[in-house]
């Protein structure tokens, strides 16, 4: 237990009073030299300058370690043995992979002379002092080790449900200020999690890019997809078509519902998306046919050119219904994705410009890699194993037996 003394307790007061600016950064590194004072008392089987028979070692003063934190660089004393070495992996682990990531690519950038004053200020901003070009090459290194083990780990297993998504950042390239597509894919595995499966830097985000990425995937042992969702960009789809034969395409409802809007006026928009949506609030799939069919009828009344494209999309915005019910709302939409994108576009929007491709996907890979770790340690599942099992059976025999082996 760490004890916390009437000074101790006076000075935060007295900061809190103050209104100091450093006070989380104060409080963080007092609480993190108490649990240390704490452990190393048990390490020597007595708190400090009290004799005990129970004794076992001594101290032997401190050393200052630089402790980088979200709340900034803080001087930690680290306490001394005399006896052996004592060191708190607990607390001096490096950073979160993320946030290793982040801190290199902000480096790439100022060593490659890429808006100098404004890299310091993001550094300063981070609260971090200064990063060696040592670090600076450590860090990277050890990232693009994971990035590239995370990108190229074989796939096992069938992946029923994948999500294909792409985010637009900017890059130097050639000397020139260029946009390319970062494109990744989230698959659910046939014991109903989910995992993060792969990245690319693409040029353009159009058929060649994205067949190479599926191709990619596929080799890496991709199989089992049931059921692809994504937005409607045409070079996707149709690699969807070329590298994943018998899997249908389920086309984002949340995209599809802002394209037709623009077919709508204004003022007619808030209810004409209410119609939209009833369709997806039917208990069945026969009931989401049926009201497709009736809502197209609707609009076309009143507007004709969004009952159009209602009718011509019915396909590939009611695709879901082929799968069980209780994975709708997990599949007719990218929205899932949604908290991830933003994650990466925090990290991304922090560094602007990225130097080269390479720290670009130094960070981004180092964000879906963590979220994929993240995914892995909770234990719980996105799908259950009676969904999985209900979508694998007239597709994949042996995959159905794999969802039967996990449940038993």
């Amino acid at each position: 237990m760490v004890e916390v003394t009437m000074n101790g307790l006076e000075e935060m007061r007295k900061l809190i009073e103050e209104g100091d600016v450093d006070l989380l950064r104060t409080m963080v590194k007092r609480m993190a030299e108490a649990l240390m004072e704490a452990e190393v008392d048990a390490l020597c089987g007595a708190p400090h300058g009290e004799r005990r028979p129970e004794r076992v070692n001594r101290r032997n003063g401190y050393r200052e370690r630089r402790w980088d934190t979200r709340t900034g660089t803080i001087p930690l004393a680290v306490p001394r043995l005399r006896t052996g070495s004592y060191f708190p992996e607990w607390l001096l682990t490096p950073r979160k992979r993320s946030e290793q990531a982040l801190v290199a690519a902000i480096a790439d950038a100022y060593l490659a002379g890429v808006s100098t004053r404004r890299v310091d200020k993001l550094v300063r901003t981070l609260g971090i002092e200064g990063i060696s070009k040592s670090e600076v090459s450590r860090l990277a290194a050890s990232l693009d080790e994971v990035v590239a083990a995370f990108r190229s780990r074989p796939l096992e297993g069938a992946y029923p449900f994948l999500s294909l998504d792409a985010l637009v950042i900017k890059a130097r390239e050639g000397g020139r200020i260029a946009s390319v597509a970062a494109v990744h894919a989230v698959g659910v595995t046939a014991d109903g999690r989910r995992e993060s499966l792969g990245l690319d830097l693409i040029t353009t985000e159009d058929g060649a890019g994205w067949t190479a990425f599926l191709r990619g995937l596929v080799a890496r042992g991709l199989r089992g997809v049931v059921l692809v969702t994504s937005d409607a960009h045409q070079g996707l789809v149709d690699a969807v078509g070329a590298t994943l034969p018998g899997a249908s395409w389920q086309r984002c409802r949340t995209h599809f519902v802002r394209n037709l809007l623009t077919r709508v006026p204004k003022a007619a928009q808030p209810a004409v998306a209410t119609m939209v949506r009833s369709i997806f609030a039917q208990p069945d799939a026969s009931s989401v046919l049926e009201q497709h069919g009736r809502i197209v009828e609707q609009l076309g009344e009143r507007f004709p050119a969004a009952a159009e494209l209602l009718e011509e999309a019915g396909s590939d915005i009611l695709a879901f219904t082929a799968v069980p019910k209780e994975v709708w709302r997990q599949v007719w939409s990218n929205n899932p994705l949604e908290r991830l994108n933003r994650e990466i576009r925090r990290r991304t929007d922090v560094v602007g410009i990225f130097p080269n491709r390479a720290a670009a996907l130094r960070l981004v890979g180092a964000v879906l890699a963590e979220q994929n770790d993240e995914w892995a340690d909770t234990g719980r599942r996105y799908m259950s194993l009676e969904a999985i099992a209900k979508t694998l059976m007239p597709q994949d025999p042996e995959a159905t037996v794999e969802v039967a082996m996990i449940a038993a």
